[in-house]
């Protein structure tokens, strides 16, 4: 990892993969620092973890996750957070209590089996409904709050990495920083750390044989599983700015006030 990716990173302990991804060139100038970040769940987060939080002044969480999900690991905040958590009540994945990338693990033994289960799953996350409900809370949210804000699911991967980059394209971010950024997942902070805790939960939820470099596949991402999903936003909608509008609301008003906030 480069000095500059380092930088947006913020060393936590139970809290995985937790970074910056404003600053970087976009259309009309650049975006924010500090104001845009995202994560994995704080279900695990230490003190010190919550204090870190705290100290970045996050006025608006959206959680990405369903509601089962929220239920079996209650995300822990600091005593004095007094902002908004966000959310469309719901399961976002299809098997209550489990976070997307766990319900493709089904039959997946293999890493090939684990990486063609990772782009079918790609082809459904912009379309599905709940999920859909909370991106849209997000935007509007983006629209009409300067303040930061704290984007988050389970691992942070997969939702939340979508979720990221359908801004970083909505603002003019260039297409490699956009798949950079989304990449850094898998060498943000203790990624070690954050596999062995994912390859607890798929193996346990579903008893069955997986190789090791299945759960790897499962756990991180590739750019492929990006391009899928953009792929199937452009079959259905003809490209972004067009699926923002019809499926997230994000109207041409909607896109400059958050271009606004987000943009300097």
């Amino acid at each position: 990892m480069s000095e500059q990716e380092q930088a947006r990173v913020l060393a936590m302990a139970g809290i995985h993969n937790f970074r910056d991804y404003g600053n970087y060139a976009a259309r009309g100038g650049r975006l924010r620092k500090g104001v845009l970040w995202r994560s994995g769940q704080h279900s695990e987060a230490t003190a010190e973890d919550l204090e870190k939080v705290h100290a970045l002044q996050i006025a608006t969480v959206i959680d990405l996750r369903g509601d089962s999900e929220r239920a079996a690991n209650r995300c822990l905040r600091h005593p004095e957070f007094e902002g908004s958590v966000l959310f469309h009540p719901g399961e976002t994945a299809s098997a209550a209590g489990r976070a997307v990338h766990e319900e493709m693990a089904r039959d997946v033994r293999t890493a090939d089996d684990a990486r063609q289960a990772m782009l079918a799953l790609y082809e459904t996350l912009p379309f599905r409904p709940v999920l859909v409900g909370t991106y849209r809370l997000y935007m509007h949210a983006l629209a009409e709050r300067e303040t930061p804000s704290l984007l988050h699911c389970l691992a942070g991967k997969d939702r939340t990495g979508l979720a990221a980059a359908l801004v970083h394209d909505m603002l003019g971010v260039h297409h490699d920083d956009i798949v950079a950024d989304y990449l850094l997942t898998n060498t943000a902070g203790n990624a070690e750390a954050r596999i062995e805790a994912g390859a607890r939960h798929v193996r346990e939820g579903f008893g069955i044989s997986m190789d090791d470099a299945a759960v790897r596949v499962l756990m991180g991402v590739e750019a492929q599983f990006l391009e899928r999903a953009f792929a199937a936003i452009r079959e259905r909608h003809g490209s972004v700015e067009a699926y923002a509008r019809e499926v997230l609301g994000v109207t041409p008003q909607v896109l400059a006030a958050i271009e606004a906030n987000l943009v300097e």
